[in-house]
């Protein structure tokens, strides 16, 4: 699938081209990005590996993945997205670390 292939290439705009142009995004429940211009502003690689290092930040690193899920529209375009991952871990490293 042509969404696959762009997300793998990690080019937001790439991807937002595969998605239609009142399609949403919508990560653990919160708020959505909607349209190409928010879509490309959302993505990131689904495995996410750092340091909790910015303003306040604990220095602890981090490694968490997601998965998302599509509905494919009559255009054969992606019209909505949810994804998900541990936010319950995530917040765990953040203040623990990897191995906390």
């Amino acid at each position: 699938m042509r969404a696959s292939a762009a997300w793998s290439s990690q080019d937001p705009e790439g991807v937002a081209a595969c998605y239609e142009e009142t399609a949403s995004l919508t990560i653990n429940n919160g708020v959505p990005a909607t349209g190409r211009v928010e879509l490309a502003a959302t993505f990131w690689v689904w495995t996410l590996t750092g340091t909790n290092n910015g303003p306040g930040g604990t220095g602890n690193g981090v490694r968490v993945s997601g998965i998302e899920v599509w509905r494919i529209g009559s255009s054969g375009l992606v019209a909505d997205s949810t994804g998900y991952y541990d936010a319950t871990t995530y917040e765990r490293q953040v203040a623990q670390g990897i191995d906390g």
